[in-house]
């Protein structure tokens, strides 16, 4: 039985680069035939940009541009070639922020990290990523269905029940966020379950520190290897294996043209020099070109170990814009400004996310000139309406917060 998905995986690099190269053309002139893309690359000829050097001059959308293209032009911002009537499913992440889904088979392409985890037809597998408005439970869906892989649907919550699923059904895997597994083999132990069946995880949606890596091992999942995604994109990279031993860096999407550029421009880095992950992604409902994702990485030279020879990523480092994701949501800057609008008392206000070992906590520090002329539950409550996320609060005098612009503060620990 094969290592690897297909032979795509293992092909020549400037076999896969011309192959790239050829299709980009076809790609740019399929994303101008809609009125989004149609004026994102107003004045582009298609058939010029064959080179990367041509891709580098085009405009780089952001993910955070999204909002407001689809508050423009209704639901996708006018970026899919697909008629929404004809999709498969709408989904819509806190923001809001709508994505798309087509009827292609295993369109988000979770294949290729599920096989590179090891997993083949009949194994078994707990998806606990939430199938509430989001892609990712989805995502894993329609790999597992490419795979023949039966799947158990528990979403997220209900640890206890999480818990029996896996001691009854025994599936050989899991996939999810990797502190939520934490919480689950924590509670198999309280209940005295037996959930060894599961050897294999595929985590993703936060940060996977080394040292909780380290402690789901040391707790009954030899394999546990993280994937990178984004909503938009589906699957980006993932990491591999070679005998037991996890790989450096993260493998490439086999659809996927990755440019690393410096945040705030649209200028590719040198190989090796950290910088924003921008895609261009090769999807025929759902085209992207030069995406921003936001988040920052760096091209790993040379070929994994594994055998795979696309391009790997170190993984990800951050975020480039303010837009941070705690507890596997997004927050956004105006999501911050919506509460601080909601509480004139509050003169300024600083969200920072600390926490290690993916237990993020969330405070608002805000600036006030009474710390009694606003009710702490009010902002609280505030804060889950429009985050969906829990948050406390915290209270400062005027003046108090750096004058640096800064919205969001990312102040986790990663080690």
């Amino acid at each position: 039985m094969s290592d690897y998905f297909d032979s795509l995986e293992t092909r020549d690099p400037q076999e896969r680069e011309r192959s790239l190269m050829q299709a980009l053309p076809q790609l740019v002139g399929r994303a101008q035939a809609a009125p989004g893309w149609a004026r994102i690359l107003s004045g582009v000829n298609a058939g010029d940009i064959a080179s990367r050097a041509a891709l580098a001059q085009l405009p780089v959308t952001r993910k955070s541009d999204l909002k407001d293209l689809q508050q423009a032009d209704f639901p996708f911002g006018g970026l899919t070639t697909t008629a929404t009537p004809q999709l498969r499913r709408l989904f819509m992440s806190p923001g809001p922020i709508f994505d798309p889904e087509g009827q292609g088979q295993d369109w988000w392409r979770f294949a290729r990290p599920f096989t590179a985890l090891g997993l083949r037809a009949g194994h078994v597998l707990q998806n606990c990523f939430s199938y509430h408005f989001t892609p990712a439970a989805f995502m894993a869906e329609g790999g597992a269905a490419r795979l023949g892989c039966p799947v158990i649907p528990t979403g997220i919550g209900q640890t206890e029940m999480q818990v029996q699923a896996m001691a009854a059904l025994k599936p050989d895997a899991y996939v999810g966020t990797p502190s939520f597994l934490k919480i689950i083999i924590e509670k198999a132990r309280e209940m005295d379950a037996d959930i060894s069946s599961v050897q294999r995880a595929l985590v993703g949606a936060e940060a996977l520190p080394p040292s909780l890596r380290k402690w789901l091992q040391d707790n009954g999942v030899p394999h546990v290897l993280q994937m990178y995604g984004s909503a938009d994109i589906g699957n980006i990279a993932y990491e591999t294996e070679t005998g037991g031993q996890v790989n450096p860096g993260m493998v490439l999407d086999e659809d996927l043209l990755l440019e690393i550029v410096r945040p705030g421009t649209g200028d590719p880095v040198a190989e090796g020099e950290v910088g924003e992950v921008v895609i261009t992604s090769f999807n025929p409902d759902y085209p992207l070109i030069r995406f921003g994702t936001g988040d920052m990485s760096a091209v790993l030279a040379g070929v994994s170990p594994c055998g795979r020879t696309n391009t790997r990523i170190k993984g990800w480092m951050g975020r480039a814009d303010q837009t941070t994701k705690v507890r596997a949501m997004f927050v956004h800057p105006s999501q911050v400004a919506e509460v601080v609008k909601r509480h004139p008392q509050i003169l300024k206000a600083r969200l920072v996310v600390s926490g290690e070992m993916a237990n993020d906590v969330m405070t608002l520090h805000c600036e006030v000139d009474q710390a009694n002329a606003v009710a702490t539950e009010a902002v609280v409550d505030s804060i889950r309406e429009i985050t969906k996320l829990r948050g406390e609060v915290r209270f400062v005098a005027r003046g108090s917060l750096p004058n640096d612009g800064k919205v969001i503060e990312d102040a986790r620990k990663y080690e």
